[in-house]
């Protein structure tokens, strides 16, 4: 079971990819993916569910970011031994933490789209990991 959103951007709503590959409507269990409703009672009451009788989203719907609006988005850098050595850096000895601004998270086929004045720009993918409380 992956949970993802899915729709035109802005629009999207919850979603699951079933066992058979077939994307499921989960807006009738819960409203959105959301840093409220993502946890570990939603997620429960999405396993007792059976998919196949979820609403089948047909077509080919654009995959959205996989959660919405979340409060906060805080990175690790050279969080891994070859990462840094790709880098030419020193693995540090205390994690090097930053943000990313909630308005920078898009969905896995979503344009980037870089200031005017950019003169540079680097990409790195970000692995997005939601800790309960």
């Amino acid at each position: 079971m992956k949970l993802l959103r899915c729709g035109s951007a802005g629009k999207e709503i919850p979603a699951v990819l079933d066992k058979n590959g077939i994307l499921r409507n989960l807006s009738t269990i819960i409203p959105d993916l959301t840093s409220n409703t993502l946890n570990k009672s939603t997620i429960e009451k999405i396993k007792k569910k059976d998919l196949s009788k979820l609403p089948e989203i047909k077509g080919n719907s654009r995959i959205g970011p996989c959660v919405y609006k979340p409060e906060k988005f805080i990175g690790i850098g050279l969080n891994y031994s070859s990462h840094a050595k790709e880098t030419n850096a020193s693995a540090p000895k205390e994690p090097i933490v930053f943000f990313k601004a909630n308005s920078s998270i898009c969905g896995p086929n979503d344009n980037v789209c870089l200031p005017k004045n950019s003169l540079k720009s680097d990409w790195e993918v970000e692995l997005g990991v939601i800790i309960g409380k």
